[in-house]
């Protein structure tokens, strides 16, 4: 894939938050191994109806197209299906948008087969509307009026298929999520000798969480320096005391503006955290948008109905701004608004031991009023 990626800028929005999210989708699209050739941006107050940018924009793009020898062209939005369409039609190339992108991403990254459905419903549910409106510019002319056409025949085959697909992924979904469910509760009579505390990592991605699941726990996971490194949910245990044991679970990193789709394909993967006791929301604190990356991910977890929990901020990849594990008291930042937070270097095994007197302290206090 060799991409040209496309961008509004509203007057809202300051050029350091529009780079933002352009350094955020060439993220993506390395990710999936595309090329990023380059990218246009166009500032409008609001999008074009028919091609999200403007026409002389397109023109401009179609000339940026034969020049760089691009493919794909990438818009940094969510497009509506006959947008998509008059795109591909006007450029020539294949149109991609961010939910295509995140979704390949996933396609490529589950392991699990729980993931996988989830990933194909939300893949097909993205494809059901796109497919409307299809039909006919597939067909060629013939057949007589009133009657379909090859392509309208063809088009009308596949939806009824997804369709079905989509009952049948939803009704197996459902079987996990009950399946699960039962597990829960054989989980907690084995167990019912001992307090049992349920604890959820949470965070944008690639902040470091499985990192940190590891530090904890010791389970090894995939770990690498990309958007959405590790996809499956994970649990572990951990004994705070001989009668006190903590599950930690390891989620999915969220991104700004995940498709709603994927939300919904994932919740059953995610009703981890709505069985969660106490969330540990992992922060970047080497991010300078930290703060707004905290937003977008409270944002999906009221999404969720999940973000009333305990939560406890665990700021980690402090070794990016400090040299030493003494120096983690130098910053100060995220005591912000009055919240429980620990500095970490999930890395460099920082400020571990303050982060387990933290969840410890929670987990005591969670048992008390329980």
């Amino acid at each position: 894939m060799k991409a040209l990626l496309v961008s509004l800028s509203y007057p809202d929005q300051n050029k350091e938050e529009v780079r933002e999210y352009i350094e955020e989708l060439k993220e993506l699209v390395k990710a999936v191994g595309g090329k990023v050739l380059g990218y246009v941006v166009q500032r409008r107050s609001a999008p074009d109806v028919r091609y999200y940018i403007g026409a002389g924009k397109l023109e401009e793009i179609k000339q940026v197209i034969e020049g760089v020898s691009a493919d794909t062209i990438i818009f940094n939005t969510f497009l509506s299906p006959s947008q998509i369409h008059n795109l591909e039609n006007a450029l020539g190339v294949k149109v991609l948008d961010r939910a295509d992108l995140v979704l390949e991403i996933f396609s490529r990254r589950v392991r699990s087969k729980t993931a996988k459905l989830q990933v194909e419903l939300a893949k097909l549910e993205l494809e059901l509307p796109r497919l409307y409106g299809r039909g006919k510019e597939l067909s060629r002319l013939g057949g007589g009026v009133g009657t379909r056409g090859p392509g309208e025949q063809e088009a009308e085959v596949r939806r009824r298929w997804i369709k079905k697909r989509i009952q049948q992924i939803r009704e197996e979904l459902e079987e996990v999520k009950k399946q699960r469910k039962e597990q829960r509760k054989k989980r907690d009579r084995w167990h019912s000798d001992i307090k049992l505390v349920k604890v959820a990592l949470v965070g944008y991605t690639n902040v470091g969480k499985s990192s940190l699941m590891y530090l904890l726990t010791g389970r090894e996971t995939f770990v690498a320096d990309m958007p959405f490194a590790t996809l499956d949910t994970k649990t572990s245990d951990i004994y705070l005391s001989k009668d006190i044991k903590v599950l930690i679970t390891d989620t999915v990193g969220f991104i700004r503006d995940l498709p709603h789709e994927l939300i919904e394909s994932f919740k059953a993967t995610l009703e981890e955290l709505k069985e969660a006791d106490i969330l540990l929301h992992v922060v970047d604190i080497s991010d300078k948008k930290w703060l707004e990356k905290i937003k977008v991910v409270k944002k999906v977890l009221a999404e969720l109905k999940v973000d009333e929990k305990p939560t406890l901020y665990v700021f980690n990849k402090a070794d990016k701004l400090v040299e030493s594990e003494q120096d983690i008291e130098l910053l100060t930042e995220p005591a912000f608004l009055g919240e429980k937070s620990v500095v970490i270097s999930a890395q460099k095994g920082w400020g571990i031991k303050k982060l387990l007197g933290a969840i410890k302290e929670m987990v005591e206090e969670f048992i008390e009023v329980s």
